[in-house]
């Protein structure tokens, strides 16, 4: 995630989307980092409007370029499911938590970190709605992921752990 606590970021973050679309192409998936990468600047700054069409574009060029079952898809899902939960507009983020899920268990597997990362950022919405066993569910199978494949001093590990207290 980028940190708006880097001074004059944006510029910088604009300059790469100019120079990476220009040397690559409007529609190259590093192009859509560059475009998530400044949307994540403005989620930071909560401003909320002029990152969710970044991420949208984003999202449709990882789509067209990787497909819809890539790992960077599911990233681009994930990151748009994000914009929409600060905002609290749920019914857009849990149609999308649970679509970049159904990816990473799919191509990544059931027991990979990532996947875990999206059982996490679904529990979270589910407890946010209110839905604590449902919620509860997904961050003792996320844990128990994280626990088989991280280090047992992992922050990762530590963050699901205080997700799952929360209750």
């Amino acid at each position: 995630m980028v940190s708006q606590s880097v001074p004059h970021s944006e510029p910088l973050f604009q300059r790469a989307l100019k120079i990476t679309e220009k040397a690559l192409g409007t529609e190259h998936p590093d192009t859509a980092t560059s475009l998530n990468n400044l949307a994540e600047l403005y989620v930071d700054k909560g401003n909320y409007a002029a990152a969710e069409p970044l991420l949208l574009h984003a999202l449709k060029i990882r789509e067209k370029a990787l497909g819809t079952e890539h790992p960077d898809t599911a990233t681009s899902l994930n990151n748009l499911a994000a914009l929409y939960d600060t905002k609290g507009e749920y019914g857009k983020t849990e149609p999308l938590y649970q679509r970049a899920l159904a990816i990473r268990e799919k191509v990544l597997g059931p027991e990979h970190p990532g996947t875990a990362n999206s059982l996490n950022n679904l529990a979270l919405l589910y407890r946010a709605k209110g839905e604590k066993e449902k919620a509860r569910e997904l961050f003792e199978r996320a844990l128990k992921i994280l626990q088989k494949s991280l280090p047992p001093d992992h922050p990762y590990i530590t963050l699901v752990k205080n997700n799952l207290k929360g209750l």
